[in-house]
């Protein structure tokens, strides 16, 4: 592992870190982008499901009095169910076409959000079925399960610490499922507990200072540059995919 490999990733996690604990999500999306130009799909999203256990638990424990579980279990069931199925899409997909698969949803959800896209369901618990279903395969194939239930809840109107507490407990439960599955097919290899050792340090510091920071920063401010930076990380992990397919 050479020094400037290292502390890319060194950076690229303390920034993802620092961003999940600012805003209860945040961590995949922002770093899965960046770290598959260095490193291979299959060993960066099972880098990132270790280290979202552990990020989630730090973000509930912050916002835990907030927690409502009726918002979240028709969500967390069904996401459950689809995990195992984003797991083999991740273990039979080209790498670049993960990548590009990666870039297009960043880059769209990212819009998605920066335009102030909002529509209000009505039929609130049936949504969730197709709603957690996706999440779940999203987090098993590419660990970025947050983006469907990101916008149901901010579309339904939820308070921000709500908000931080549900997707935490939310992306807790779908991770501790995806281990398992993981280890099954044999993703969390020597090299992924190796790299989650060395860049751990990293993890632990921007989530603390996300978490010190989410008092003080003006929020929607913040909220728009991370969308700014996700589109355009979207569209360069879509051009780096193109470039190699």
């Amino acid at each position: 592992m050479n020094i400037e490999f290292f502390l890319l990733c060194l950076l690229i996690i303390l920034a993802s870190s620092m961003l999940q604990g600012l805003t209860g999500f945040g961590f995949s999306i922002l770093s899965l982008p960046l770290l598959t130009l260095l490193l291979s799909p299959k060993t960066a999203v099972p880098i990132l499901v270790l280290y979202s256990i552990i990020i989630n638990i730090v973000v509930f424990f912050s916002a835990r009095k907030a927690f409502e579980l009726k918002r979240i279990w028709i969500l967390m069931i069904f996401g459950i169910i689809g995990v195992p199925i984003g797991t083999h899409f991740l273990i039979t997909f080209n790498d670049n076409l993960i990548k590009l698969c990666i870039g297009i949803f960043i880059t769209v959800f990212g819009l998605l959000l920066l335009l102030g896209f909002r529509q209000k369901i009505k039929h609130e618990k049936v949504s969730m079925i197709p709603i957690g279903f996706v999440s779940g395969i999203l987090s098993g194939s590419v660990s970025i399960g947050g983006p469907p239930v990101i916008l149901f809840l901010s579309n339904q109107g939820v308070n921000k610490q709500v908000f931080r507490a549900n997707l935490a407990v939310y992306f807790f439960i779908l991770n501790i499922f995806t281990i398992p599955v993981y280890i099954y097919t044999g993703l969390i290899s020597e090299q992924v507990l190796n790299y989650s050792i060395k860049f751990f340090p990293a993890l632990v510091i921007g989530v603390v200072a996300g978490n010190v920071f989410s008092k003080k920063i003006k929020e929607e401010h913040f909220r728009k540059v991370v969308l700014v930076l996700l589109v355009l990380m979207g569209i360069l992990s879509i051009v780096s995919s193109l470039k190699t397919i």
